[in-house]
């Protein structure tokens, strides 16, 4: 798996993501379309990098993958801004897993982009899915 280019410049694992996942399974993208209420053929995403920065499952225009590119940057936790308003969370697309883009970079920075890849970022996922709110 080449994590670099499965992981999103905002710090998404694409490569842990159902909608990646729906690529190659018909029940997951039956799922994914109902849970998202898209039509079946957007509930799907190659990864952000292999869509340039518009994956067909979210239904507006990126602002980070085009900011990266410009500034030459990997991933977004590499820029003197981070973290900017481009990475707000937001309370109606929590279903979309980018309110914890900010974890995944503090975690890529202090982890390096490997060992958070094999080590952390599935676990993300399985916390902000399933678990309950703790402080």
């Amino acid at each position: 798996m080449d994590y670099h280019h499965m992981t999103a410049p905002c710090g998404l694992p694409c490569f842990e993501c159902y909608a990646y996942f729906a690529n190659e399974n018909e029940e997951l993208r039956k799922m994914v379309a109902k849970e998202l209420n898209l039509p079946l053929e957007r509930a799907t995403c190659p990864g952000c990098r292999n869509a340039n920065g518009e994956p067909p499952l979210v239904p507006m225009s990126c602002n980070v993958y085009p900011c990266a590119e410009e500034k030459g940057l990997e991933h977004c936790g590499e820029c003197s801004d981070f973290p900017c308003d481009h990475l707000h969370p937001y309370a109606d697309n929590h279903k979309r897993w980018h309110n914890t883009k900010v974890f995944h970079l503090c975690l890529i920075r202090k982890m390096g982009l490997e060992e958070w890849a094999e080590n952390k970022a599935k676990s993300v996922f399985q916390t902000y899915l399933f678990e309950k709110f703790k402080l």
